[in-house]
C-alpha cells in the first residue's frame, strides 16, 4: 500500500483523484494539499463526496510530505516546480499532471528528477498516450510524402494554447520525421502565405463551450488522408491515469518519466 499525497485536492481533478485513491487497492490517501481558502481544513474525503476519512486539507506540501510514499500534483506549473524541488529534498516520488511548462520550469523539474523519480505528462489519459505511440508509428511509416496537421479543441476556460497534448503530438511527429519542433511548427496562418512548406507541421487551436478535449492528427497525402483522433468525454480518465502512474512510480530509479513508460512503450522525453 502506497501512501499518497494529492496536491490540488480541493479542485475538480483533485477530488476525482481522491475518490479513485480511496477505491484503489494499491494506494492510500496520506495527505491532501490545496491553497484555496474554501478547502483548507476540510476533510478531503468529504470534499470528494465520500464519507469523512480523517485527512484534512492543508495549505502547504511540506505539511503533508512526512511519511508519504508518492505525491500526485494537479496544480499550476509554477507550483509544480516548487513541489518537485520539495519532493526531491524529501526523497518522495512525484507525478505531475500540470501543463503550460516554460523551458525554464521544465529544466527545474528535470534537475529535481536527478534525485527522485518524477513522472511528467501533458495528458495522463491512457488513450491519449496510446495516441502518442500511434502517431510516432504512423509518422515513421508515412514519411515526408504526407503533410502533418494537428487540431485540438478544448473548453473556453482553458488558459494555455496550444494544449500540452497538442504540443507533445507535434513533438512526437517531428521526432519521427527527423524535423526540428522549434523551427518546423506553425501555429497560425493568415493572408497570402504562399504554398505550404514541405517540412511544416501545423498546430491549430479551437476553444469553446464545455469541450473536455479533442485532438486529431491528420496525415494528408496525395489521394488519401489518415486521421488519428482521441476524444475525451469526461475528465476522470486523466485522474485514472495519474493514479495508475502513482502506483507504478515508487521504487523506480531517479529520472524523468512519462506515461509511455507506465504503458511499456519505448522510453521518450516528456
Amino acid at each position: 500500500m502506497i501512501d499518497v499525497v494529492v496536491s490540488g485536492a480541493a479542485g475538480r481533478m483533485g477530488r476525482e483523484i481522491v475518490r479513485l485513491v480511496a477505491a484503489s487497492g494499491a494506494l492510500k490517501l496520506h495527505g491532501a494539499v490545496d491553497r484555496a481558502p474554501d478547502g483548507l481544513g476540510q476533510d478531503a474525503f468529504a470534499l470528494a463526496g465520500l464519507p469523512p476519512g480523517g485527512v484534512k486539507v492543508v495549505g502547504t506540501l511540506a505539511a503533508a510530505l512526512p511519511g508519504a510514499g508518492a505525491v500526485i500534483d494537479f496544480t499550476h506549473f509554477e507550483a509544480s516546480v516548487a513541489h518537485a524541488e520539495a519532493c526531491a529534498a524529501a526523497g518522495v516520488p512525484l507525478v505531475i499532471g500540470a501543463t503550460g511548462f516554460t523551458s525554464e520550469a521544465r529544466a527545474r523539474v528535470a534537475a529535481a528528477a536527478r534525485r527522485i523519480p518524477i513522472l511528467l505528462s501533458p495528458n495522463m489519459s491512457v488513450g491519449v498516450n496510446v495516441l502518442f505511440e500511434l502517431v510516432r508509428q504512423a509518422a515513421a511509416a508515412l514519411g515526408d510524402a504526407y503533410d502533418v496537421e494537428i487540431v485540438e479543441l478544448h473548453h473556453k476556460r482553458k488558459k494555455d494554447a496550444p494544449s500540452g497534448t497538442a504540443m507533445k503530438l507535434a513533438e512526437v511527429a517531428a521526432a519521427a520525421l527527423g524535423r526540428d519542433a522549434a523551427r518546423d511548427l506553425t501555429f497560425a496562418r493568415h493572408g497570402m502565405i504562399g504554398e505550404r512548406p514541405p517540412r511544416q507541421i501545423g498546430v491549430q487551436t479551437v476553444r469553446g463551450g464545455d469541450i473536455v478535449g479533442e485532438h486529431t492528427v491528420y496525415f494528408c497525402g496525395e489521394g488519401e488522408r489518415l486521421e488519428l483522433t482521441h476524444r475525451a468525454t469526461a475528465r476522470d480518465q486523466f485522474a485514472r491515469g495519474a493514479v495508475r502512474a502513482a502506483a507504478w512510480l515508487p521504487g523506480r530509479p531517479p529520472g524523468l518519466y512519462d506515461m509511455a513508460d507506465v504503458l511499456g512503450f519505448k522510453r521518450g522525453t516528456p
